[in-house]
């Protein structure tokens, strides 16, 4: 699939059935996607995810594909998780860093063979993330985006398991772990993943396929859900956004993302940077904040400690679970904030206030 101009936004292939579920679209990565659908919206769509049952088209997603010779070993040695852990069956979280420890993308990465991954980074970062390992890849491995090939649908919230088991979808496998089942004829990567705190399922079906696959979890009951929901869903869980809560002057050290860091590993892009910024400690740390009456924080907003300017909001919304307003934000290391400190943030020019929390700011409910 091409954009029909150099800078048009790309389609999912879902886009007439979310045109006629009368979705209101946003750009997203280059992409245009549903933000949310009539007769629901995001307070709906987010509450279907928590209580019952709702489905994400996330085909902007990136999708590529490692293999030859040692190629888990190969990705091992660029990416900062640690692809030995686990098993092949099964996925992980990891990062795509700079040599100065930003983040180039945050990415899923399913571990097939030791012969070939399956990546999913996201939409805009797709293609330098497969520039790269292209670049660095040794002969006989192979990098190949396939980012038009594949639809991704997320089947997220407590019945998501009762549904796809209607479709005949496998339901029982561990999470981050991954499936290959058949649905009308063909095949499709079942995998215990998602971005939403809930049990879930996300699919990666083929392009051609992926009308079929999501009529038939419309028809099983699924709640349409856009990404407008997704994004609330996933900051009550306080999940970063890339482009947000990491990025390229954002380090996993100071996003506490060093668990997804295989701090033992030998090699990975970045190492030698990330490993003095945690010996010496982040100069800012991303925490999270609730705000204790009313207000709605958004991203790059100023956060005060008394008179003292001390960082900003990365990422804000409403918590339709809890009904308050809740941020993430990076924050001076030095103020020594500690959980239940109060701070305040400057809402269109006023000063609300806000307690220092650990997140996740909803408990999460994965199994």
């Amino acid at each position: 699939m091409s954009a029909d101009a150099p800078d048009a936004l790309f389609r999912s292939p879902l886009h007439e059935r979310h045109i006629a579920l009368g979705a209101k679209f946003a750009a997203f990565g280059g992409w245009e996607m549903p933000l949310e659908y009539a007769g629901g919206g995001v307070l709906k769509e987010h509450t279907a995810v928590r209580e019952a049952s709702g489905v994400f088209d996330v085909s902007h997603l990136g999708k590529a594909r490692v293999t030859g010779p040692g190629a888990a070993a190969f990705v091992n040695a660029c990416l900062t998780n640690d692809l030995g852990r686990i098993a092949p069956g099964k996925a992980q979280y990891t990062l795509c860093c700079a040599e100065d420890g930003g983040v180039v993308d945050d990415l899923i990465a399913y571990l097939i063979s030791d012969d070939e991954v399956f990546l999913i980074p996201n939409a805009a970062n797709t293609a330098e993330v497969v520039r790269l390992l292209a670049a660095a890849a040794p002969e006989g491995v192979t990098v190949t985006d396939e980012h038009h090939d594949w639809a991704v649908l997320a089947v997220q919230g407590p019945q998501s398991a009762e549904v796809l088991a209607k479709l005949g979808l496998p339901t029982e496998h561990d999470y981050m772990s991954f499936e290959v089942a058949r649905f009308g004829g063909g095949e499709l990567i079942d995998c215990r993943t998602g971005y939403t705190g809930e049990h879930g399922y996300e699919l990666v079906v083929p392009w051609d396929a992926a009308a079929a696959v999501w009529d038939a979890l419309i028809e099983a009951g699924v709640r349409p859900c856009g990404l407008g929901a997704r994004d609330t869903l996933r900051t009550e869980m306080g999940y970063p956004l890339h482009g947000q809560d990491l990025s390229l002057e954002i380090t996993p050290v100071q996003a506490r993302s060093g668990w997804a860091v295989g701090w033992s590993k030998p090699a990975f892009w970045g190492r030698d940077a990330l490993t003095a910024e945690k010996a010496a400690g982040p100069r800012r740390t991303l925490r999270g904040l609730e705000l204790t009456g009313r207000g709605i924080p958004r991203g790059h907003m100023h956060v005060y400690a008394g008179d003292e300017l001390i960082g900003e909001t990365t990422s804000g919304t409403f918590s339709p679970t809890k009904k308050v307003g809740i941020a993430l934000a990076l924050l001076d290391t030095a103020a020594g904030l500690t959980e239940g400190d109060l701070v305040q943030i400057d809402i269109r020019g006023k000063r609300t206030e806000a307690r220092v929390v650990k997140p996740p700011f909803v408990q999460p409910s994965v199994r």
